[in-house]
């Protein structure tokens, strides 16, 4: 039986030759935005405008950055029509859909773990607050 493989060895085998590359894919990929954008590309071709109203919290700006870098990264597409006014639509490339796997495979343990994870989050608070009430009085 193969020996299960463990995430500290891929980030070794992976950072040997080049750490900030790796580093910074990883940046990219793990951003929150990332995501989400990548998410709704993956399904379908859509404008900018589309995306934004999509997309609850994100800036013009932000979209703006998380676009340009994804497409530098070979992960999304950008189309541009030659027309008045002209019309820009995105897509996720063949490379950006194959983080669908993963994404949903993260967004499905997140969803398994949400509520333990709150849980801990008010444990960790209530805890904190006592202790600083404690040092307080003292």
């Amino acid at each position: 039986m193969a020996e299960k493989q463990r995430i500290s060895d891929m980030l070794c085998i992976c950072t040997e030759d080049d750490p900030q590359v790796f580093r910074s894919v990883l940046d990219r990929v793990a951003d929150k935005w990332t995501l989400i954008v990548i998410g709704l590309l993956e399904e379908r071709t859509l404008r900018f405008t589309e995306l934004l109203a999509a997309i609850p919290g994100i800036s013009r700006r932000m979209l703006t950055l998380t676009l340009r870098s994804l497409e530098r990264d070979g992960l999304v597409s950008r189309t541009i029509y030659a027309e008045v006014p002209p019309r820009v639509e995105y897509r996720a490339t063949p490379l950006g859909a194959a983080l669908s796997g993963p994404v949903l495979a993260l967004a499905t343990w997140v969803a398994d773990h949400k509520d333990e994870i709150e849980t801990h989050r008010l444990t960790f608070d209530e805890a904190a607050d006592r202790r600083a009430v404690e040092v307080g009085r003292g």
